[in-house]
């Protein structure tokens, strides 16, 4: 990919960067050459970025190109926001202090260049920064008021602002950042498509293993798509790519769904996008729409303070007590007398104002239907633990985990094909993992995952490679229909 480096004046950039050309932002504007390029990575660092100075007109073309401008014009936007600024501060708020618990000052201004500043002990700071504005250069000023430190603005800096002293360190990090390798291939290979994948070794359950996640680059590289591994700190990355494949376990407020949302704002194709983890992760919500669209489930009822004498008299007892975003079986409790729903229900009231009651339906295994755009792409048993009413039971802070066995749509009884689908349609058109259960001729929907499972020996199973060609095809497809809405085909 093509680096360009868009400055005022390109005789006032005080640095040479190989692979990377310095561009006057007049040049990049208005000369051909630069608007016929189709792949391109734009360092905007104008002096001005104001709305429709000519700084914020290199990032909007860069855009409109389909360039990757850095930053976008929605990061210039968020600089010149106050709420979100403020936004920020809270959100970053046990950092900050962490951070500049040493200052013994009534302001601090912190210089980021690419995510990291001079002194080590404000890396954090700066990536976290960087992260929700994603910007070369960011000036951040900090106030000491009400005995903590806030942050109280934060702009975008000029190259002529660097003072002497950072340039060595300022040159050494735009290296870094341009020309990092990417991934590990022939340099010579060129893909139509750069693809994220947001996984992390360090995940306690991710939902995949590390080989399912190399099957699926090369199942992308064999589509003409690129893949770079990224984790949890590249948050400020993710205009550099076309797409994202969520690789960890999402949650609402989690930095799993500001990826997804800072992706689909930008135009990405995504894996899990934004609607779906909120529709997903919230049994709640599944629980009104299932209501609604008639999808068979269990006897079901949303608990709050007022109506819990209701609850063994409509889902019975014993039952299950679920929270609303519990993941890999937790938050879920079984309960079999009041004492125990009584101290349930208290328990799980702590954590959230609502709180999803179940009859129980115990069975040897549940069916995990994969769906992927509307379609059954996968069909899994996850057995019980060993001993245990749940696929995962968790012993002295480890998981044991029943046996999955993948089997071939073909077997799967039609009726469990057919409310899996339907179901996962509800949520949206990605991929999704529908629980469910077949007992006593009944088949009843658990719930409906995001995020599902995809873990090398077991989901691929029958597919084998086949199961990440299917997804790397969704991918390219989705690619090539937005290059194609773009145009105005």
């Amino acid at each position: 990919m093509i680096r360009l480096v868009v400055v005022e004046n390109p005789k006032r950039w005080p640095f040479e960067i190989e692979g990377a050309e310095v561009v006057s932002a007049r040049a990049y504007l208005v000369d051909r050459k630069y608007s016929e390029l189709r792949r391109a990575a734009v360092f905007n660092m104008c002096r001005r970025y104001g709305y429709q100075t000519v700084g914020y007109y290199v990032s909007l073309l860069a855009a409109a190109r389909g360039h990757r401008p850095l930053p976008s014009v929605e990061t210039l936007q968020a600089l010149t926001s106050t709420p979100l600024i403020r936004i920020a501060s809270v959100e970053l708020d046990e950092l900050i202090q962490k951070s500049l618990s040493h200052l013994r000052s009534e302001e601090f201004r912190l210089s980021i260049y690419f995510g990291r500043n001079v002194a080590q002990r404000y890396d954090r700071l700066s990536r976290a920064l960087f992260n929700q504005f994603p910007a070369p250069f960011l000036v951040c000023r900090f106030t000491w008021e009400d005995d903590r430190w806030l942050l109280a603005g934060i702009r975008p800096g000029a190259a002529a602002e660097i003072p002497d002293g950072h340039r060595e360190f300022v040159l050494e990090r735009a290296k870094a950042y341009f020309l990092r390798p990417a991934r590990q291939e022939p340099k010579t290979h060129a893909y139509r498509f750069d693809l994220a994948v947001l996984w992390s070794p360090d995940d306690p359950q991710p939902p995949s293993n590390e080989k399912a996640i190399k099957k699926f680059v090369k199942a992308a590289n064999r589509h003409g798509i690129g893949v770079d591994v990224i984790g949890p700190e590249d948050l400020g990355r993710v205009a550099e790519f076309d797409a994202l494949f969520i690789r960890q376990t999402t949650q609402v407020n989690h930095v799993t769904y500001r990826f997804a949302s800072r992706a689909a704002a930008q135009g990405l194709v995504v894996i899990d996008d934004p609607v779906s983890i909120v529709r997903c992760t919230n049994k709640v919500y599944q629980a009104e729409l299932f209501d609604r669209h008639q999808i068979p489930c269990p006897r079901t009822l949303v608990v709050h303070e007022a109506n819990v004498e209701e609850v063994a008299g409509v889902v019975g007892l014993p039952c299950v007590l679920k929270k609303p975003d519990g993941a890999f079986s937790s938050g879920v409790v079984k309960v079999s007398t009041r004492e125990e729903l009584q101290a349930g229900l208290e328990e799980l009231f702590r954590q959230s104002e609502l709180v999803v009651a179940q009859e129980y339906m115990p069975s040897s295994f549940d069916w995990r239907i994969g769906v992927l755009d509307g379609r059954a792409l996968f069909a899994c048993r996850y057995h019980m633990a060993k001993g245990h009413w749940q696929i995962a039971q968790r012993v002295d802070g480890d998981t044991r985990y029943g046996r999955v066995e993948a089997v071939e749509l073909e077997t799967v009884p039609p009726r469990v094909l057919d409310v899996g689908v339907r179901a996962a349609s509800l949520m949206g058109e990605g991929l999704y993992g529908v629980d469910l259960k077949e007992v006593d001729g009944r088949v009843v929907v658990m719930e409906v995952n995001d995020n599902p499972n995809l873990d090398a020996g077991n989901e691929d199973g029958v597919l084998k490679d086949a199961l990440y060609d299917e997804l790397a095809a969704w991918f390219l497809a989705r690619l090539d229909r937005r290059g194609r809405d773009r145009r105005g085909a």
